[in-house]
């Protein structure tokens, strides 16, 4: 997918922030920002997560090739 709105980067602190490209501030989820309490496997799976919801949404998620 191009132009997925979430990554994540590592803290100082050595946990991970899931965060929108696009604002640059921790994404947030219902009340919760997703920010410097990750694992690396937790903050990629939440990314994968909302970068496909984000896609979901905005009407972009490509269809899966046709096997012949």
């Amino acid at each position: 997918m191009d132009h997925q709105r979430y990554s994540v980067k590592r803290e100082q602190d050595g946990t991970w922030t899931v965060f929108d490209v696009f604002s640059g501030e921790p994404a947030v989820l219902g009340p919760d920002r997703l920010s410097s309490q990750l694992s690396p496997e937790e903050a990629h799976e939440v990314v994968g997560l909302l970068n496909l919801l984000d896609a979901l949404r905005r009407d972009i998620l490509e269809p899966p090739p046709t096997i012949h």
